[in-house]
């Protein structure tokens, strides 16, 4: 008798039933291979200039934030991007410029369809200029509506705790970090999520690069921005404002971009705090809108991952309406009042970027590979 161990009966019989319930190999022979994927080679990206809000039509009808460029830059050929809501748009001399926003789209989505765009295989981003623009809320203190500012920081206005301002009293208003417990507080742990980044930079802010920034500003500072006698009317409200009452001018100052939106003197001093104390005390709040968070977000996310190039990002805002009502006028009166300053923002856009795109462009065998840049103040 032969005799055999546990372990050889196992393999046997577990050897026949895979036998048994393997098909033959003449089963898998019909099958055709799968055809490997076409090989693309990625176009490489000068400039792209990036907007918000069009209320219509890229072209041909209202202006927005967008059509002014693709009208007078001749952004004709357009490329459908997957996963973006609005075409990637391109004229002859290598400019790109895309719009993220509509009235019916206004649920957010900013940064997921910025990343669709990034990861695009038939894109190259890593030496493309990205220009963010944008109108905005302004700070009447600093500037006024129809001027246009150059960022240093994008600040984020979104993750924070809140209590009710009329419960807090002793405090100026109820906004405040995580991880701290009053107002003007970075957070107790550095470490926290609200604190510091893996960097060691201040984790509510995106520090963008201040050469590249200063130069486009040296190169934009005397640009003319239209004025108009309704603008000046209004300007006339702004009185102990001196920077109020000011005609368009362009400056450097910092954005703030809160998916809420905010209006009033005790929010507009909470803005002025919340970007002090998230740039370490060298940035002042300038503009304020909702999309430059999500932006700056999606634009670290994308550079971690090698995508583009943080240092090659400019963000320019320009003012359609004062973040708080002028002396006498009502906050409700004055909410979303951007009336003649809207149209002077969207010209702004596009007046004060212009020069600083043309210059890259025309110039681009120096720049692709040294980034302009300017000694900073």
């Amino acid at each position: 008798m032969k005799f055999f161990s546990r372990n050889s009966r196992v393999r046997a019989l577990t050897t026949g039933a895979l036998t048994a319930l393997t098909p033959p190999a003449a089963a898998f022979a019909a099958e055709p291979p799968v055809p490997a994927l076409p090989a693309v080679t990625p176009i490489p990206v000068k400039v792209v200039v990036v907007a918000n809000f069009e209320p219509g039509e890229d072209v041909g009808d209202v202006p927005g934030e967008f059509q002014l460029w693709a009208e007078r830059e001749k952004l004709d050929e357009v490329i459908p991007v997957k996963g973006a809501l609005h075409p990637l748009r391109r004229n002859a001399s290598g400019l790109y410029g895309i719009r993220w926003g509509s009235p019916d789209t206004m649920v957010g989505g900013v940064a997921e369809q910025l990343m669709s765009l990034l990861v695009d295989p038939r894109f190259d981003f890593t030496r493309t200029y990205w220009l963010f623009t944008g109108i905005s809320g302004v700070d009447p203190e600093v500037a006024s509506v129809g001027s246009a500012a150059w960022s240093r920081w994008v600040v984020q206005g979104d993750t924070l705790r809140e209590f009710d301002d009329r419960e807090v009293p002793q405090w100026p208003y109820g906004l405040f970090a995580i991880g701290a417990k009053a107002p003007n507080k970075l957070p107790d742990n550095p470490d926290s999520f609200a604190g510091m980044t893996d960097a060691g930079k201040l984790a509510m802010s995106v520090e963008l690069n201040q050469g590249l920034a200063q130069w486009a500003f040296d190169m934009t500072r005397k640009v003319p921005i239209p004025d108009n006698p309704a603008l000046r009317k209004a300007r006339a409200e702004w009185k102990g404002f001196p920077n109020a009452q000011k005609p368009p001018f362009v400056l450097m100052g910092e954005t703030l971009g809160s998916v809420r939106y905010w209006h009033g003197p005790s929010r507009t001093q909470w803005a002025r705090d919340w970007v002090k104390l998230w740039t370490g005390g060298k940035g002042r709040f300038v503009m304020t809108n909702m999309e430059s968070q999500s932006m700056a977000g999606a634009m670290q996310i994308a550079a971690k991952q090698g995508l583009v190039d943080p240092r090659r990002v400019l963000v320019l805002r320009t003012a359609s309406n004062p973040s708080t009502p002028p002396p006498g006028v009502s906050l409700t009166d004055s909410v979303g009042d951007e009336g003649p300053g809207q149209l002077v923002a969207y010209e702004a856009n596009y007046r004060v970027g212009a020069p600083v795109v043309h210059e890259l462009l025309n110039r681009w065998t120096t720049y692709r590979d040294a980034i302009p840049t300017a000694p900073t103040p």
